[in-house]
């Protein structure tokens, strides 16, 4: 394959595990803190069971296809999909104008997640300070959450959050994503681990895991937790045509992909059930249930909730570095994207390009602070599920079966069996649709 920059030129992740860890941070963000607890508590243990299964299915799948089609590539979607296209037509031009979709929705995600992620930032450093000590009861943290959300109530805050992610990226994949991944995922799964420990030696804690370990059959039968399960598992994984493919882009070509996926969607998948063994127990110990999940539950109810527990302050501080690490894993991912398609199409240094786009993120996402819920929704629902069914279809269906199975086997021992291509090129494809049609229809399903 012509690839856009040679071997000698583009930088690479220096280890596996450099390579898998960043997959891990991006995949693990706020989905698996504010929205997977709420399922489970909701629908009970039974949830786990559509879940886990579409996990493996979409990590068995998707995210094993966007590894592959960006260590093929050497690049990022528009390349990735241009290859694809020349291959087919001997025109590379209208898949790499395909390309342009999922970069668009990289940054568009990425741009509303600075928000989130200077949300994140501050509240971790008045935990840290103890500037919440002095707040009572939930109309406190509310009236709080609600300035710091308003136009223009968080300007500092992200400034700060995206100059610390444009700094990281800055110092190139392997020495400044694949580091910051190295130190920020462990720390997360480490801190998470102490605090589900923690909760489980409170009073009343045990009352919770009933909604974890419990389990009804007859809650199969109800459709939407089929549903639920299909959209928190596909947002969960990240695959969107753009995070995976461009990690993807980095990784050598003795590399194992179909285990990389397999190691990200465990690790996705146990930082998932860690917040719900964390938040679940957290609520039954003030003799709550869950039943708010979003920014709400992470902004206002658990504040107040940590805020009346024996060492709250510590909890805070703890739970808001540990949610500010997944954060910024997953931001620094949303905006590499967009950085190496002007590295790859307009030939600027890797610190141009980090420039242009901090300060495209940062001029957007201040303007966009007082309606981030709304345009969250609109890039969750459309940008992610039609990046990953371009990626999907220009894969699985135009990049043609024997170079796209060479490409998953390679460096396998044993390559994988024959279920995997058409349950890739029909199954996953057909989720991604399933996922965009329900989304659009309910508003969301992640």
């Amino acid at each position: 394959m012509n690839k856009s920059v040679s071997s000698a030129e583009r930088d690479a992740f220096r280890s596996r595990w450099g390579f898998k860890l960043a997959c891990i941070g991006s995949a693990v963000g706020m989905g698996n803190i504010w929205m997977f607890p709420s399922r489970v508590s909701a629908y009970g243990a039974v949830f786990l069971i559509p879940y886990i299964l579409f996990v493996a299915l979409i990590a068995s799948t998707g995210v094993i296809g966007e590894m592959a089609f960006g260590r093929a590539a050497g690049g990022g979607p528009i390349v990735a999909f241009g290859e694809a296209a020349r291959r087919r037509s001997g025109s590379s031009r209208w898949g790499e104008a395909f390309g342009l979709i999922p970069v668009a929705g990289s940054l568009a995600m990425a741009i509303g997640y600075t928000v989130v992620v200077g949300w994140l930032l501050k509240y971790a450093v008045d935990a840290l300070t103890g500037a919440w000590l002095s707040n009572r009861g939930v109309e406190a943290f509310d009236a709080a959450f609600s300035t710091t959300a308003s136009a223009w109530g968080n300007t500092p805050w992200q400034t700060v959050a995206i100059v610390i992610a444009m700094a990281v990226m800055a110092l190139g994949v392997a020495g400044g994503i694949e580091k910051a991944n190295k130190v920020m995922m462990p720390l997360f799964f480490c801190l998470f681990l102490g605090l589900a420990v923690y909760i489980a030696t409170l009073p009343g804690a045990v009352a919770g895991y009933r909604y974890i370990f419990l389990m009804d059959p007859a809650g199969l039968l109800d459709p939407m937790v089929w549903v639920y399960a299909l959209g928190q598992a596909f947002f969960s994984l990240s695959v969107a045509g753009n995070g995976t493919l461009i990690y993807g882009s980095y990784l050598s070509s003795d590399a194992d992909v179909p285990a990389s996926a397999r190691t990200v969607a465990l690790f996705d998948t146990v930082a998932a059930m860690l917040a719900a063994l964390v938040i679940i127990p957290a609520m039954a110990t003030a003799g709550e249930t869950l039943d708010r999940s979003g920014p709400g539950l992470l902004f206002i109810f658990l504040p107040n909730l940590f805020r009346e527990m024996p060492g709250g302050q510590v909890i805070m501080a703890v739970f808001f570095v540990a949610a500010l690490f997944a954060g910024m894993t997953s931001l620094i991912n949303l905006y590499e994207a967009p950085i190496a398609t002007l590295q790859e199409k307009l030939r600027l240094s890797r610190t141009a390009a980090v420039a242009v786009i901090g300060v495209v993120g940062l001029a957007a996402s201040l303007v966009i602070q007082g309606i981030v819920s709304q345009w969250m929704d609109v890039c969750s629902i459309y940008a992610c599920p039609i990046g990953a069914l371009l990626a999907g279809v220009f894969f699985f269906w135009i990049y043609g079966k024997e170079d796209c199975l060479a490409q998953v086997n390679l460096a396998r021992r044993h390559p994988l069996g024959n279920w995997f291509y058409p349950l890739a090129k029909y199954g996953f494809c057909g989720v991604t649709v399933i996922v965009l049609v329900m989304g659009a229809v309910k508003g969301g399903i992640g």
